[in-house]
């Protein structure tokens, strides 16, 4: 504890700095491959996993089961249904869920029969919905446009609290790159996309920008009246902003990622609770990118969107000839 008290001062004094953005062109093209990896991993496996919220098909639900076993849910299906590739989740204790694509009347009826007699109950504990596609459909296009009046929102709200569109631009370019890459991993992971992973989506910008606030905060607070600085250039008071805000960063990212860590693998795969996965890997995934996004890519490429700037050009050659005169 001792140590990591240290450390922490060291690097908020700056006697111990890390260079995160000096070499933020390495950061910059690990990103651009994440982010391009992040493309074409559904793309290859032919899309994201739809969920039937948004694809559409027939949903049973299967109350007070003598067992949970998922193969005879699928094999009940199966032998109804043989063209037909369904999805079952044990969703509570003693409560089976099943989804298919879309059945016929008949089709609906023969499946109940066969759920009933597969998991042991009566015909009145199996209930049949269908959802359509259009729902699903729906939800897409209320995301989308939530993200956008978001995006907005937030790139108005930044620029005006830092004065600096600059640093706004650096926290949306940050954020996509966060949107992107949790999707991309969620993708491959073949979980399906449901509209309780949507929701996690939508939490995690929210933590990105939390966290990105504060480490920006506090480069805003080294960077303001930086050409009266005589020891450090531009950079590397933003590269400060970073160091002094790091053990915060870590801190709050372990803190919000462990009881979403206890839902994702306890939960969801050491209890079985299904419904669960969907939203906590969103929001695994997410919380740790969005972290790793503000360190290595947010406030980085706030440094290279300032580093033409006249007055920080100016600064830092005043800095270079101090140097070469001591």
């Amino acid at each position: 504890m001792a140590n990591l008290a240290t450390w922490g001062n060291e690097l908020y004094t700056g006697k111990r700095s890390y260079p995160f953005v000096g070499k933020r062109n390495l950061w910059f093209a690990i990103a651009g491959v994440l982010v391009l990896l992040s493309i074409l991993v559904p793309v290859v496996k032919g899309g994201f996993n739809l969920g039937i919220d948004f694809r559409g098909g027939s949903e049973f639900t299967v109350s007070s089961v003598e067992h949970v076993d998922i193969a005879a849910g699928e094999k009940a299906v199966v032998g109804v249904a043989p063209d037909h590739h369904p999805s079952v989740t044990n969703i509570a204790p003693n409560t089976m869920r099943v989804q298919t694509d879309k059945l016929t009347t008949d089709q609906t009826l023969q499946v109940a029969e066969a759920l009933a007699s597969a998991y042991g109950v009566t015909k009145n504990e199996v209930t049949s919905t269908f959802v359509g596609p259009t729902w699903g459909a729906d939800v897409s296009k209320q995301a989308m446009i939530g993200l956008l009046v978001f995006v907005v929102l937030v790139a108005l709200l930044m620029a005006a609290y830092f004065r600096t569109w600059k640093m706004s631009l650096a926290a949306i370019i940050g954020l996509l790159a966060v949107v992107v890459i949790t999707a991309g991993i969620y993708g491959l992971s073949g979980f399906e996309v449901t509209p309780s992973a949507v929701i996690g989506f939508l939490t995690i910008l929210s933590y990105s920008l939390y966290d990105t606030v504060v480490v920006f905060d506090k480069i805003r607070e080294n960077t303001a009246g930086f050409a009266e600085q005589h020891k450090r250039n531009f950079e590397e008071l933003v590269n400060l902003g970073i160091n002094q805000t790091l053990v915060r960063s870590i801190n709050t990212s372990v803190v919000a990622v462990l009881p979403v860590a206890s839902i994702l693998f306890i939960g969801s795969y050491l209890l079985g609770a299904g419904t669960l996965k969907d939203l906590s890997l969103a929001l695994f995934v997410g919380i740790i990118v969005g972290t790793l996004a503000t360190i290595f890519i947010q406030a980085p490429l706030y440094a290279w969107l300032r580093h033409k700037d006249a007055d920080v050009v100016a600064h830092n050659k005043k800095i270079e000839l101090v140097r070469q005169a001591a």
